[in-house]
């Protein structure tokens, strides 16, 4: 396996999001590591995004103006959801991990979720207890191979197919599909798609 070097997060949020699919993000919990696949993303935009925490709350979201390849971590709903930021400095952007496939550490990961099967992680705040993340994990560089949070790349062919579909739990969307998943997956959540007025 490969890290994924910062320049791949410096691109458009939708491409980071796509390309992200399939690769492998590993949590590095004293001498364990935690190895998740990443099946399910969302992408995140700008000030013209109603969305975007950088359109609903600027100041909470400064670090989406940064340059991409560092966590965004904030909470919805008592959950922490982990982010990463893609993009120029300046041009806020960012990725949502949705739902990861254990593939390293599912019985460490089973004693934070206090639960086992497809439930484990597939979801945003799921993810991040089966990981045990939380804001202690925020603004930290996902490229760096000492950070307690890296996405690495297998280096081998991944033949699947990419679906999408609009973002879900927003009221407010963009007309743009910008939820990208592994088509087929287990893993891929089950969020509620609620009633969205689109933009």
């Amino acid at each position: 396996m490969e890290i994924i070097p910062r320049e791949f997060y410096t691109q458009n949020a939708e491409k980071v999001a796509r390309g992200l699919l399939g690769k492998v993000m590993i949590r590095r919990f004293g001498n364990e590591l935690l190895m998740g696949r990443i099946v399910e993303t969302e992408a995140y935009y700008g000030l013209k995004d109603p969305a975007s925490r950088a359109f609903t709350t600027p100041k909470m979201a400064e670090s989406m103006w940064l340059e991409g390849g560092r966590t965004f971590v904030y909470m919805v709903h008592s959950n922490w959801l982990l982010n990463i930021v893609t993009g120029k400095e300046g041009n806020p952007q960012a990725v949502l991990i949705r739902a990861i496939e254990p593939i390293k550490g599912s019985d460490i990961m089973k004693k934070y979720r206090e639960t086992e099967g497809f439930d484990l992680t597939n979801g945003p705040g799921k993810l991040t207890q089966a990981l045990k993340l939380s804001k202690d994990h925020h603004n930290i560089s996902v490229y760096n191979e000492k950070s307690e949070v890296m996405i690495m790349d297998l280096g081998i062919v991944d033949d699947f197919k990419i679906s999408s579909s609009n973002r879900i739990g927003v009221k407010k969307d963009l007309k743009k599909k910008l939820r990208f998943f592994i088509k087929g997956s287990k893993w891929v959540s089950k969020g509620k798609m609620i009633a969205q007025k689109f933009y």
